[in-house]
């Protein structure tokens, strides 16, 4: 670990290098033109603008010197890691102001890079001691940095000598008659400003537009009760899923451009192609609305993907209300100035796109993350409480799992677990809510839950932390609430790997056939139970398969049905319809074969991609017909349902694009032999692009058998599923 971390090091200084003498290069005319009669910068100017760049350059070359022989005395396929790196001529690309920032910058990457040299160091190597003094200089120097430009950068003086402050801004989409508009926000001491980022013309610097403010003093919440139901424009689950397939393609693609080493127009325009597609899921992606109403009458909706996010803006704005701040107007000469100083004050600069990051950054986390939500302290009355789990996946945040209501108490004790997917993220949130049974304000249009939010935090989900197969104990702290939890990761190559078949006894893990002949039925007893008590009182359950059930629920009942247990109907009454619905999906998840069969995955991967909607359709139906009978019977049992589910779609919020997203992976993915995941054992948890078109098309082969209206199958295979009693 440490021969990587150095030879990213090196590979860095490389590129700083390039920086530093790209820095030099209009300094030396600027010192010339300095002692004529017409300078165009004083040498004080100078001096001040390109402060120790000089130096700077002279130390970090030396430096590398020095690193570059030790790196050379590895092995080839080590200084491969370096050496393929490629090198960008910054100069080109960079424009001066953005140069001059990179020595500040740096520090600030040394101080992470030294951070992992420390904690790949053993404290009895004579390295250590030196890299902590370095680690505490660079953090000390950082500091400085941000106390001193900190209040000089957020603040701007208005009338009778106030300070008007940043305190937050963020990049969100407005809801304006109709339409999705992208905005960027500015939260003030004293107002909210909806701005847009003009276009860059000719080379222009940026600009923004003021679109409306509305002073602190005037704003508040409009509630459901106050307000029309909101009309929100959504855009089909189909076409957001094909923009995320043209994004991990185009991810992949650039991928494949950089290790080739091919030209840079191929790439600028990859990734300008990639910029759009994932703009265009940031635009359409979000459906929480945010309402913010001025006294004068007029309302503003924007839309959030987050109840973590919506909460956070309504926390910062409620705390600065608390100010009294008086009300007032602002000239169109004094909206302008606020409204250029944007530019300097702003926090979030970019989009959080994959072409604004750097190469090197993580693309996130692909597996499966367990994590067990223990407890919560800090709790000053008794009270109804419950948390909700959030992952980040294509930089938007999606509820994943949900505690029971522990009840009227100081201290709850959930110790539920859970098994939440993963798919490139780099965060988990934790909102913990009181319930709320006041029946009178249980349906709001606006899709505001009417539980009140006692507490949120979040943690990043750091991959050198969770590598080990151990149990990772950790406390998140909320408005002085703590709550304890535990986390597992488990990578994807691992979390996928379907097992050989047990011994014929129990039902997880065997042949479907070997079950079913055993039973003397057409579809297994477990997949009849289950699918019966969720269509007895899940049918309306918000996100039913998609939220997570408790994991040793889920656990108790594998065990019950594996053991034939008697009592198992009783169990499954007496259990939260999350628990079964995963109880289901780890069945088929446990099949030794997919329902599929891995001999037909390929031919349904090739069937869907084919463009001619008459060959696709005989080619389709010819392949689900020539499954096994149990396998073929089972599916299409389980169809009938889904398609039951989708229709409550309006309660429930599952339509057959959202249960073809859970299914299809569980129900197509071939075994591990037949499987195109890599399993690149040095990159065991970060790999997911080609992971995901993959599953992408397992999601469309099922997607397209849930929206035929009939399957026409054989009468005799029809019968037996709609007339045998053994079903």
């Amino acid at each position: 670990m440490r021969k990587r971390v150095l030879s990213g090091i090196l590979a860095s200084e490389e590129t700083y290098l390039s920086h530093l003498e790209a820095l030099l290069l209009p300094m030396k005319p600027l010192k010339a033109a300095a002692t004529t009669s017409q300078p165009v910068l004083t040498v004080q100017q100078i001096e001040t603008i390109f402060f120790k760049v000089p130096e700077l350059y002279e130390i970090h070359k030396e430096f590398y010197d020095s690193l570059l022989p030790r790196v050379q005395q590895w092995s080839h396929h080590q200084l491969a890691l370096v050496n393929n790196r490629p090198l960008c001529v910054f100069s080109s690309v960079l424009s001066l102001p953005a140069l001059l920032y990179k020595p500040v910058d740096r520090v600030t990457r040394s101080t992470l890079v030294l951070h992992d040299l420390l904690k790949h160091t053993p404290s009895s190597h004579p390295d250590y001691p030196l890299l902590q003094d370095a680690l505490r200089i660079s953090q000390n120097f950082l500091s400085s940095i941000n106390e001193e430009s900190t209040p000089r950068r957020q603040s701007m003086t208005v009338k009778k000598g106030e300070n008007r402050q940043l305190l937050k801004d963020s990049f969100m989409v407005e809801l304006v008659e109709g339409a999705r508009k992208l905005r960027h926000v500015f939260l003030f001491t004293d107002l909210l400003l909806c701005a847009k980022l003009k276009k860059q013309i000719g080379g222009k610097s940026q600009q923004y537009d003021s679109k409306w403010y509305i002073p602190l003093s005037d704003l508040n919440f409009q509630t459901a009760e106050e307000s029309e139901p909101l009309p929100i424009p959504q855009a089909p689950d189909e076409e957001l899923d094909a923009i995320k397939i043209k994004i991990s393609s185009l991810r992949s693609e650039i991928q494949r451009e950089r290790r080739a080493n091919k030209g840079s127009k191929v790439m600028e325009r990859l990734k300008k192609k990639l910029s759009e597609q994932e703009s265009l899921l940031l635009l359409n992606s979000p459906n929480m609305p945010l309402r913010v109403h001025n006294r004068n009458g007029k309302s503003y909706v924007f839309l959030i993907s987050s109840d973590y996010e919506r909460a956070e803006w309504k926390e910062v704005i409620r705390e600065q209300q608390k100010k009294c701040f008086k009300t007032f107007s602002l000239t169109s000469m004094e909206l302008q100035m606020l409204t250029n100083s944007c530019l300097k004050l702003q926090t979030v600069h970019q989009l959080p796109l994959t072409v604004n990051k750097d190469e090197d950054e993580s693309t996130g986390l692909y597996g499966f993350l367990n994590v067990i939500v223990h407890s919560a302290s800090g709790l000053k009355q008794s009270l109804n409480l419950y948390c909700t789990l959030e992952v980040d996946s294509f930089s938007i945040f999606v509820n994943k799992a949900k505690t029971r209501v522990y009840r009227y108490t100081t201290e709850p004790k959930w110790n539920e677990e859970f098994e939440i997917e993963l798919e490139g993220s780099q965060t988990l949130r934790l909102l913990c809510y009181e319930k709320s049974y006041n029946k009178a304000k249980m349906n709001k249009e606006d899709g505001e839950s009417t539980d009140r939010i006692m507490g949120k935090g979040q943690i990043a989900l750091d991959p050198q932390m969770l590598q080990g197969k151990d149990w990772q104990r950790t406390v998140i702290p909320m408005n002085g609430i703590e709550v304890k939890i535990s986390m597992k990761f488990t990578s994807r190559e691992f979390s996928l790997k379907r097992m050989p078949p047990r011994k014929p006894m129990g039902v997880f893990g065997v042949n479907i056939s070997t079950v079913t002949k055993r039973e003397h039925s057409k579809v297994p007893y477990i997949v009849r139970q289950c699918l019966e008590e969720i269509e007895r009182r899940g049918m309306e359950e918000v996100g039913i398969y998609r939220v997570s059930g408790v994991a040793t629920d889920i656990q108790a009942l594998k065990t019950a049905f594996d053991t034939n247990n008697k009592d198992v109907s009783v169990m499954m009454s007496e259990m939260d319809v999350n628990a079964i619905a995963g109880t289901l999906k780890l069945y088929f998840r446990e099949l030794p074969e997919p329902l599929f069969t891995d001999e037909l995955y390929p031919n349904f991967a090739g069937g869907i991609a084919l463009s001619d909607s008459v060959a696709k359709e005989s080619c389709m139906l010819n392949l689900l017909l020539s499954l096994p009978e149990p396998n073929l019977v089972t599916f299409l049992f389980l169809l009938d349902h889904l398609k039951r589910i989708a229709e409550k779609e309006s309660v429930n919020k599952m339509s057959l694009h959202n249960l073809a997203t859970v299914f299809g992976p569980t129900l197509l993915r071939p075994a591990e032999k037949d499987s195109k995941i890599p399993t690149n054992p040095t990159q065991p948890i970060t790999m997911g692009d080609s992971w995901s078109l993959e599953v992408m098309s397992q999601v469309q082969v099922l997607l397209y058998f849930l929206q035929l209206e009939t399957i026409p199958t054989p009468d005799s295979k029809r019968q037996s599923i709609l007339f045998s009693t053994e079903v």
